[in-house]
C-alpha cells in the first residue's frame, strides 16, 4: 500500500473545494459557460420555425351533366384528411387528393393561356363548369393558395371573385355561404411550431449530455 502524505490529501481537498465554489459562482453570477454557449448555437442550427394549418377542407362536388359539376358541400377536417369528393352521373365516386387536385389546376392553367379575355381586354379567370374549376373556384383551391409556393393560384381566383362568378360554382347560395365560414375556420387553424432536425443520438449539452428538444 503506497502511504499518502497528510500534507498532499489536504491540498487535494483544498483543490476539490476551490473548484466547486468557482463553479458556483459562475453559474450564481449569470455568466454562461462555453458548452451551454455551445449547445444553445447547436440547436439553432438544427431547427427552424414553420406555420401551418391544422384544419384542411373536404369539398363534396357533383358532376350534373356530362362534364358538369358543381360544389354540393364543404366542411372542414384535420389537414392530413383534406380532400374532393367526386359524385359522377354514373354513381362511382372519385377521391381527389390536394397533390392530385393540384396538377389539375395546373393543367387547366397551362391548357387554356388567356383564353378568357373578354372584347374589352379584361381578363376574369376561367367561367366554367369544369371539374378542374370546382377545384380552382372551391375550398381545394382555397386551401393550395394559403401555400405561399401557389400564390399564382389566388391570382386567378381573385379574377374570378371580382366578377362575382365565384358563388356560381356551388350548388346553392346557402352552400357558398357555408362555404366561407369553412374558409375561416381553415384560416383560424394556423399556427406555428418549431420542427427540430436533429439527428438521433447526437452529443449537445454540458458535460456531454446527449439528446433533442422535440418540436411541435
Amino acid at each position: 500500500m503506497t502511504p499518502i502524505r497528510k500534507g498532499t490529501f489536504i491540498r487535494r481537498a483544498k483543490d476539490i473545494t476551490i473548484s466547486s465554489t468557482l463553479a458556483l459562482a459562475l453559474l450564481a453570477s449569470g455568466m454562461t459557460l462555453p458548452g451551454c454557449t455551445q449547445q444553445q448555437d447547436d440547436e439553432g442550427a438544427y431547427s427552424y420555425e414553420e406555420t401551418v394549418d391544422t384544419k384542411g377542407i373536404r369539398s363534396h362536388i357533383k358532376e350534373t351533366r356530362p362534364g358538369e359539376f358543381e360544389i354540393t358541400n364543404e366542411e372542414t377536417v384535420p389537414i392530413e384528411q383534406a380532400e374532393a369528393l367526386v359524385t359522377y352521373l354514373d354513381g362511382h365516386v372519385e377521391t381527389i387528393s390536394p397533390a392530385a387536385a393540384k396538377a389539375m389546376i395546373d393543367e387547366e392553367i397551362k391548357s387554356s393561356g388567356d383564353s378568357t379575355i373578354t372584347d374589352n381586354g379584361r381578363h376574369y379567370g376561367y367561367h366554367r363548369s369544369g371539374l378542374s374549376s370546382m377545384l380552382l373556384y372551391g375550398g381545394m383551391g382555397y386551401m393550395l393558395g394559403r401555400n405561399m409556393n401557389n400564390g399564382y393560384i389566388n391570382s386567378y381566383r381573385d379574377r374570378g371573385a371580382r366578377s362575382g362568378a365565384t358563388s356560381s360554382f356551388y350548388s346553392s347560395p346557402s352552400t357558398y355561404q357555408k362555404s366561407q365560414s369553412t374558409y375561416n375556420e381553415v384560416r383560424a387553424s394556423r399556427t406555428t411550431r418549431t420542427v427540430n432536425t436533429r439527428p438521433s443520438g447526437g452529443r449537445s449539452g454540458f458535460f456531454g449530455r446527449s439528446g433533442a428538444r422535440s418540436g411541435g
